[in-house]
């Protein structure tokens, strides 16, 4: 058994490709993975940088190549990990070292999210439980004890500075966020101290808006989202951030706008499925960006970090560490378990049969069980204690396969056998008398 995990992020994939990376729903795509019968647990992470695939199973490189092909992804944008690293390449996500903005909160949020969906969905067991719950326990340490989440550090407010370094102020400008959803109102809250003139909020659910407004405070209003047009044509620059599935911003709709305004516009488009259609950066007067356009800031952030970031990586090695040494623990008990198990099925029919023989024979009653019982129970526990610490001492020493051979020895999901296949192998062992003796 051993742990994997399929990555498609900011790092070698545009914002299209990632978006197109993933289909269905999110119960879909477990579903998907959990299919394939060498998988035993998923998780998943879905985010607008990064489609990532954790696994715990066997053959689970080819595994996930192959998913990757059926979602019709490019070899060239994907990053495959196994085991160690990881263990490693989670515990940085949490941490917000594998983000686009270096140090930023939200990811730590969607980890915990994704995290308690594929709990919720079954697709997580306990190996997958212990990674996911080290990695949330390794990023809130990371920004207890340094200061990389200090400053601009999201997708929201890194739009607000790319805005700001495109107009040179903001201070009296006039701003339109569409969207109230976790994205917004990071927009709205890095927006807030710039000393706008306006900072109009238009989203479906006007009330949602109303209520991000309120939060934010100062000179923001909630708008109507069908008057999204009217408030462009007012606006200095647009901040876009909603989770529709479809463009809030066509083609057609800033040609109109463009027809009325006398001055350029900046539209950020930070969404994923992307808000803006993509033909709109070809309307005159309209300049356009999109999530990729950021990575200029997120490596100016990254330099600006990087002493943080060295004291992060610090920890991670610390913590990753502990993590591998409690999967071993783990996986050794879990053969320890299947081994007792074994015992205890056989214990539970033996001493059925031998209390039937001696009540046959000698007339006893069922005030002997306990007795058999106690002393059945004395002898597994004598004779599977040597096994048991060998076991414990192999897989702190790195000697999976010791482990890895009790599993196949004593059953599991994987190495099961059949009551078929158990009775014809018996037959095997134990011939009936004479069955030889015609061949003699």
């Amino acid at each position: 058994m051993e742990i994997a995990n399929l990555v498609i992020s900011h790092k070698k994939a545009s914002i299209d490709q990632i978006q197109k990376a993933w289909h269905g729903d999110y119960k879909t795509l477990l579903d998907r993975v959990m299919s394939f019968s060498n998988i035993r647990e998923c998780a998943i992470l879905l985010t607008c940088n990064r489609v990532e695939v954790y696994v715990y199973g066997s053959g689970t490189i080819e595994t996930l190549r192959e998913f990757a092909r059926s979602m019709g992804v490019p070899e060239r944008i994907i990053e495959i990990h196994k085991n160690g690293e990881t263990l490693e390449h989670i515990l940085r996500v949490a941490s917000g070292l594998e983000s686009m903005m270096v140090g930023e909160d939200q990811i730590l949020g969607q980890v915990k999210d994704f995290y308690n969906m594929g709990k919720e969905y079954g697709s997580i067991g306990e190996v997958l439980d212990l990674v996911f719950s080290k990695a949330i326990q390794v990023g809130k340490k990371v920004r207890n004890k340094t200061k990389i989440n200090k400053g601009a550090v999201s997708i929201g407010s890194a739009a607000v500075e790319l805005a700001e370094r495109r107009l040179g102020t903001l201070t009296g400008k006039k701003a339109l966020i569409i969207g109230a959803g976790e994205m917004g109102k990071l927009v709205a809250k890095a927006i807030a101290h710039k000393n706008l003139d306006k900072i109009y909020i238009a989203n479906r659910t006007l009330q949602r808006g109303k209520a991000l407004a309120q939060e934010v405070g100062g000179k923001a209003i909630a708008v109507p989202f069908d008057k999204v047009e009217k408030y462009i044509t007012e606006c200095d620059f647009v901040i876009s951030a909603t989770s529709a599935p479809h463009y809030v911003i066509t083609r057609s709709m800033m040609e109109k706008i463009m027809e009325i305004r006398k001055e350029p516009v900046l539209l950020v488009d930070i969404a994923l499925p992307r808000d803006v259609e993509p033909e709109v950066a070809n309307v005159e007067g309209v300049l356009l960006h999109t999530i990729d356009d950021l990575r200029e800031i997120s490596r100016e952030n990254l330099r600006r970090r990087l002493k943080e970031a060295e004291k992060a990586e610090k920890i991670i090695k610390e913590e990753l560490g502990d993590l591998i040494e409690r999967l071993k623990e783990l996986k050794a008990r879990n053969a320890i378990c299947m081994m007792y198990s074994h015992a205890d099925y056989i214990k539970n029919e033996e001493i059925i049969e031998l209390y039937n023989k001696l009540h046959a024979k000698y007339g006893v009653d069922e005030e002997v069980l306990p007795m058999l019982e106690s002393f059945a129970n004395s002898l597994i526990k004598k004779f599977l204690r040597k096994p048991t610490v060998r076991l414990r001492q192999a897989a702190r020493n790195g000697k999976p396969e010791v482990v890895d051979a009790v599993e196949f020895l004593f059953g599991g999901v994987k190495y099961g056998i059949s009551k078929g296949e158990n009775e014809k192998i018996e037959k095997e062992q134990n011939p009936p008398p004479n069955a030889g003796d015609e061949a003699v």
